[in-house]
This record gives C-alpha cells, structure tokens and sequence, in this order.
C-alpha cells in the first residue's frame, strides 16, 4: 500500500450521487486517502467524473477498477441491488471494501459477502455512519457512564422525508420493496443501528409494517406510480437489559414533530432531535435532564466526538468523514474500529426479524442467530 490509502469510486457519478455529495468532499479533507479512480456504468460520465474530482484512472466497468493495482481500497456507492455483484467482485480481487447501507438486498446476500470478506481476511467498513456521529457517540457515552441511570424506556417518533406523497424521479426505483431500499432499511434501519449502538439489542421485537400510499406521484412529472415498500414501520419490544422501546417511523415529512427520540431512566432522561430520522446525515440536537431539574437543558458535544479535520464540511460528508478515519486506522494500524460486514449481518438479521414479526404477528429474536 502506498503511503495514502489510494480509493477506487464505483458509482461516482458526477452530477447526482451520494458519493458526489458525500464521499468525495469527506475524502478532499482526510490527508489518510488519495482519490485514484472511479467507475460508472458510461465511458462519458466516468471521464467527466475524473476531470471534475481530480482523478487519476477514470473506468466505464468495475472490472477494471477492482483489479487494477493502484487502488487499495474499493467504495461501492451505487443502488442497492448492485452492492452484491460489485463488493463480491472486489473481495474476490481480495480489496478491501467501503459500501454503502444496506450492505445487501437482504440477509443472505449480506451473509454471503461476510463470509468472502473473512475467508480474504480484508478490511471492511458499511456506511451505517450514524455510529460515527458525534451527537450520537455523547449518547452512547452518557448512557454508559450513568447519565440517566438504569434505562427504563425509550420512544421514537420520526419521519423518513423519503416514502411519502412524492418522489424524485431518480429516487423512484425506493417505492418497489423488491430492491431493498425504502423506509425499513435506510431510514429505520440506520437509525435502528444507532439504537441499538447506544443502548443494546432487542431481546424480542414484534412489528407493523404498512403501505398507506398504494400510489405515489413522481415529482414535477405527474406520473403516478404503485408503491410496495412500507411507508409505515413500528418496532416494539425489549432491548437486552431489560429497557422497554417503541420507534415509529412515517414516511415523508410531518408539518409536527420529525425526529423526538427519549432516552427515560431512573435518573434521568436525554432526548434527541432534528429535522428527520436520518441520524446518519442530518444535525442533531441533545438535551438531558437529571435529579431535581424541572426540565431538559443543552447539552454539549466536547471536541472529542470529532474525530475528522476541522476542514471536513458540514451535513452529509462529516460522518462519512469520521467513518472514513476509523476505516483508515483499521487499514494501517490494524484496529477494529469499522462497523465492518459482520456487524452488518447482525443489522440485515434485525430487519429480517422485522419483517417476519410484520407477516406473522408474533414476537422474534435475532441476536443469537448464527
């Protein structure tokens, strides 16, 4: 490897892509990586691409991108149907492998790619950056050291912005449940994981899963088209330890409350807010009360909880950002920072759980699955 992590794009798109608006400005900032190619699916965009990140290697196939030796580390950052081929391709090619959430389009293609990525004996990171937050790590952190005591309770009310009355056209694919991408597994699924990161598993889970919108309008064309995926997802049940939780994810976005998630224990309370349940990408706000406080104040986020360049920009690319150090350290210090393909499996088996409390309206476990 060379003195810089050098990384390979697939799904760099330069007009429209998460990795335009995320990974790309994260990477400008980390002097840990050097970007070194990209890929998209035309010989245009992907020269258009390098000229406009300042790339070296520019490839209209992932084939080339994934063997060519120059690049250490490949980021898939393409819709969720596609992570199977493109990840597998490159832990065959024995890189290691930066894709987005959710890893797969289901559990047994997140299994699948787990266990390539053991057998390669490779570095892997999935983008559930909620973890890398830093308003979030506070939680994890206050909830540990005591802040509220023994947790008794916690409730979410959030909206998902997406999955409701209308879609952007690129977006559309989101309303078909047979992709794997819609109010389950991204919104619900990375702020579940942020849950779960800062307060445990659930022992058992039941669930509700409706689609209230049967139709959606495409936005600024009129077209109306049928919507599968969920706009409406309820958890409940009993985190490992005992805490009761309940989480209501809406699609779209309520003109009322988008994101109110309490922490209650015997000696205190937290509550976290902001403008939708996207933890993984949106500001978020902390405020906490204890003992004899009439009600919730500030609280404040140290320094610490900071892990990436001042320079890193704000919004979408500083959790990336702070995922991206943590992958770099496992990469050439040999920690285990990442929330690697394993942990995936675990999120991918939740969600699982979810869906099958939804169809069969009876309780279920997933921590002690193999």
């Amino acid at each position: 490897m060379a003195d810089t992590i050098r990384v390979g794009i697939i799904g760099a798109n330069p007009d429209r892509s998460w990795a335009l608006r995320a990974h790309i400005p994260a990477l400008a900032s980390l002097p840990q990586y050097t970007l070194q190619a990209v890929s998209t699916s035309r010989r245009e965009s992907a020269d258009a691409a390098a000229e406009k990140f300042e790339a070296p290697l520019a490839f209209d196939n992932h084939e080339q991108l994934v063997a060519h030796p120059d690049v250490d580390l490949v980021v898939v950052s393409v819709k969720v149907p596609h992570h199977h081929q493109l990840v597998m391709a490159a832990l065959e090619a024995g890189k290691p492998v930066f894709c987005e959430w959710p890893l797969g389009n289901g559990l047994d293609e997140a299994r699948e790619m787990a266990a390539l990525a053991r057998r390669q004996q490779v570095c892997t990171a999935v983008g559930l950056q909620a973890r890398a937050a830093p308003v979030i790590n506070r939680v994890r952190d206050l909830v540990a050291q005591g802040y509220v005591g023994t947790v008794l309770s916690t409730s979410v009310v959030a909206s998902g912005l997406a999955y409701g009355e209308f879609v952007e056209p690129a977006a559309a694919y989101l309303l078909d449940r047979a992709n794997g991408a819609n109010l389950l597994t991204i919104a619900s699924g990375h702020f579940l994981d942020a849950l779960c990161y800062c307060l445990g598993e659930f022992e058992e889970l039941g669930a509700t899963l409706a689609t209230r919108r049967p139709e959606v309008t495409i936005a600024r064309t009129n077209e109306r088209l049928p919507a599968t995926s969920p706009d409406q997802v309820v958890v409940s049940g009993r985190l490992q330890g005992g805490a009761v939780a309940a989480v209501h994810f809406r699609g779209g976005q309520s003109r009322g409350t988008n994101l109110l998630w309490e922490i209650n224990g015997t000696d205190g309370d937290l509550l976290v807010s902001g403008a939708g349940g996207h933890v993984q990408m949106l500001d978020l706000t902390l405020q906490g009360g204890q003992a004899t406080d009439d009600g919730l104040a500030p609280l404040s986020i140290p320094d610490t909880y900071r892990w990436a360049p001042a320079e890193t920009p704000p919004g979408f690319p500083l959790n990336v950002a702070q995922l991206y150090v943590q992958l770099a350290s496992d990469m050439q210090q040999g920690t285990r920072l990442s929330v690697d393909f394993d942990a995936a499996v675990v999120r991918h088996r939740m969600i699982a759980a979810i869906q099958t409390a939804a169809e069969t309206g009876t309780r279920q476990t997933y921590v002690s699955e193999a």
